[in-house]
């Protein structure tokens, strides 16, 4: 069964000078305000298309690997991604950067690379930033 998610910006003015706010829709969990100086420097307390961004990509990522481990008989204990999405003012996004570190009883090194690279390849945020240089670093804890 197909799911909608729904999010909506009010935005007032300007890019320069003008600011809004984006409220999660669907699940009501809030309302964040947003700004371009929030998104080209500093956050200072406001979020940004790219920080939603890191937000859906780190969470997509982190049941795509837990999905994979498991239905390969090694359901992990943690999984903890981090999504760093580099913006370049003219450019966009330039870059995003996944960083893994995973607790996974019984698993060998090279199969949690393995299922890292899987995942990385395969959860739908990923398949949604197609054209985004997109790289992964993967720790296997112990």
């Amino acid at each position: 069964m197909a799911t909608t998610r729904t999010a909506t910006t009010q935005w007032k003015g300007p890019l320069m000078g003008g600011a809004g706010t984006v409220s999660l829709d669907t699940s009501g969990v809030g309302q964040y305000e947003v700004s371009w100086p929030s998104r080209a420097e500093a956050a200072n307390g406001k979020t940004s298309p790219e920080e939603l961004i890191a937000a859906a990509h780190s969470s997509c990522y982190s049941m795509a690997l837990s999905h994979g481990l498991a239905g390969a008989g090694t359901p992990p204990e943690t999984v903890q991604t981090v999504a760093n999405v580099t913006f370049q003012p003219g450019e966009g996004i330039t870059g995003i950067t996944l960083a893994v570190k995973a607790r996974v009883p019984g698993i060998s090194a090279e199969a949690f690379e393995a299922a890292a690279q899987d995942a990385k390849a395969n959860c739908p945020v990923s398949k949604a930033l197609a054209g985004v240089n997109i790289t992964l670093e993967a720790e296997l804890l112990a």
